[in-house]
């Protein structure tokens, strides 16, 4: 299977659940359903941050959406109206107006790749069940929409790790590391004008050097239940 189609595949599994959970009758009519949270992912390259997403998911149920993924979405009007419309008339009313509220806040970038990708993101809000990595997917949502999670590592054990599981010599490995790390802090400030490694924009920071990934998983998943509660709380008691 080809990239390509394996992201097209990965898309339309989710659309299809999406637009099934849509089409489901709501047992309790009198309470509104709290959707399953979407989760974000911020790491740095060899933090083992993208393997814990994936163990994420899968402990969740989730679809874990990466960033090619993302911009596939976000690249197709057909991929983006089957999204819209999965929303209910409620969801679906307030999108626009959260959009031109992220845009004359945080917000830097006024492209329409950025406009595109808000709407996906918020859209995705209201269906959950996913768990995004990296576009700055948490800088987009806020504090109150979603759980977001930063994995980090020190230098030399990703170097380490890059070795183990790809294979990099360590000139390699340093060189990537150097390229990513680069690149995602100047994206951040550039679009957002925020910084990725203020732990004050994510729920939860793992440093991944002595903590095995399936812990990581696990004390995530309380946390995120934890959060939810929290929120659904602070929403049916405010008047």
């Amino acid at each position: 299977m080809s990239a390509l189609t394996s992201i097209e595949a990965i898309i339309n599994r989710q659309l299809k659940r999406w637009e099934l959970e849509q089409r489901q009758p709501d047992e309790t009519p009198s309470e509104t359903p709290r959707p399953m949270p979407i989760v974000t992912i911020s790491r740095e390259t060899g933090s083992r941050g993208s393997y814990f997403g994936s163990r994420l998911a899968q402990r969740l149920g989730y679809q874990r959406l990466h960033r090619e993924v993302i911009d596939a979405i976000c690249e197709s009007s057909g991929y983006r109206k089957r999204i819209i419309e999965a929303l209910d008339e409620k969801h679906r009313g307030e999108l626009q107006s959260m959009v031109e509220g992220l845009f004359t806040g945080q917000v830097v970038d006024h492209s329409d790749y950025l406009r595109q990708l808000a709407s996906v993101l918020l859209s995705m809000v209201s269906l959950g069940g996913v768990v995004v990595m990296g576009r700055g997917a948490n800088f987009i949502l806020g504090p109150k929409r979603g759980f977001h999670i930063r994995v980090v590592c020190p230098r030399e054990k990703r170097i380490e790790n890059l070795q183990k599981y790809k294979e990099y010599t360590t000139e390699e490995a340093e060189r990537v590391i150097s390229h990513s790390d680069r690149q995602r802090e100047e994206y951040i400030r550039k679009v957002f004008n925020a910084d990725i490694n203020d732990p004050l924009n994510y729920d939860l920071v793992f440093n991944s050097a002595l903590i095995d990934v399936e812990e990581m998983v696990t004390t995530a998943v309380a946390a995120i239940q934890g959060k939810m509660d929290k929120l659904t709380y602070l929403h049916h008691d405010t008047p």
